[in-house]
């Protein structure tokens, strides 16, 4: 049989798939690790008064503009981050809100800025590395000279928090950087540093797990002294003990993050979902792998492609008047 280029076409294609289902499958990539000074802040949601004393701060240290959503425009009301605010306070309240730290006919507060991801999805899918995680501290940081505003890392983060600046003639992505230019000179992040009873704690993630793990084996009722500022600190606020959820948010979820948290409601009730152990990032860079291997499969495809162009332009040429003759 002549070798035409349909013939060739169609073995390439043939070929293509052949190589694609016996190429071996990628090695599975796990969860990546904490890095070995990873910092991170550990936001108790029983012992935090709603005094958005942190919105405030957050404010000042990165120089956003305020947001008003009251008819009348008299003090700062973000209802959630967006590409003005960082950092945000939110209120769970259900039935006659009488208890604090209760699910029935209570109130809570939380907290809601970047988780800081261990094995961040923003950091894995932008294509041009303005995000990036810092190898030591771990703080997951983004670099506007070098974003092209494809917004990947809004689409990926399974806590929605990289926010775009829709209402800017020059927009960027706004996120929590840890106040990684106040820990320059020795400060804390702005958050931190104010809130008067600690329930915003900064300090090494191994630290504050062992923190939350202390906080959660305390009797409910008992009065205990909180660190502020900073895990360890003599600077101390008192307070009894509430009864906790049996959890620390953030040491499994997603792989883990470097801001973790502590609630007398459950974390569902409070914008929290549950999620798997198994990082986005880990799945699909592990996706990625087994598809772009020795470009097998990107090879099949375009074949295929080819394939498929060649017979169509083959049927339409094989029409009569094809070639512009009556």
């Amino acid at each position: 049989m002549a070798l035409s280029r349909r013939n060739f076409l169609k073995g390439a294609a043939a070929g293509g798939a052949v190589a694609a289902s016996a190429a071996a499958p990628a090695a599975a990539r796990e969860n990546k690790t904490l890095p070995p000074k990873a910092v991170g802040l550990l936001y108790d949601s029983t012992i935090c008064v709603g005094c958005k004393a942190c919105v405030k701060a957050c404010r000042d240290a990165n120089d956003t503009q305020v947001e008003f959503n009251t008819a009348e425009p008299l003090w700062d009301t973000p209802l959630d981050i967006s590409g003005h605010t960082i950092t945000v306070i939110k209120l769970y309240a259900e039935g006659t809100a009488d208890h604090k730290d209760q699910e029935r006919n209570g109130f809570a507060f939380i907290k809601k800025s970047c988780m800081h991801c261990v094995d961040p999805s923003c950091v894995s899918v932008c294509p041009v590395t303005a995000m990036t995680k810092h190898p030591e501290t771990g703080i997951v940081s983004y670099e506007p000279g070098d974003c092209i505003g494809c917004r990947y890392c809004v689409a990926s983060c399974p806590f929605g928090v990289p926010q775009f600046q829709y209402d800017t003639a020059f927009p960027k992505i706004v996120k929590c950087q840890l106040c990684k230019h106040r820990q320059v000179d020795g400060k804390l992040p702005a958050c931190a540093e104010v809130c008067p009873t600690g329930a915003t704690l900064f300090g090494p993630v191994v630290a504050l797990r062992e923190e939350a793990d202390r906080r959660r084996a305390l009797p409910p009722g008992q009065p205990t002294t909180f660190s502020r500022k900073t895990v360890g600190s003599a600077d101390t606020h008192e307070k009894a003990v509430a009864r906790y959820v049996p959890h620390t948010y953030g040491v499994s979820e997603m792989g883990g993050t470097q801001m973790l948290l502590l609630a007398g409601v459950p974390f569902d009730k409070l914008g929290y979902p549950a999620l798997r152990e198994r990082s986005y990032a880990a799945e699909a860079e592990t996706l990625q792998g087994g598809i772009y291997t020795g470009m097998v499969a990107p090879i099949a495809l375009l074949a295929g492609l080819l394939f498929v162009a060649h017979r169509n332009t083959k049927h339409d040429a094989d029409k009569p008047g094809a070639d512009g003759e009556d």
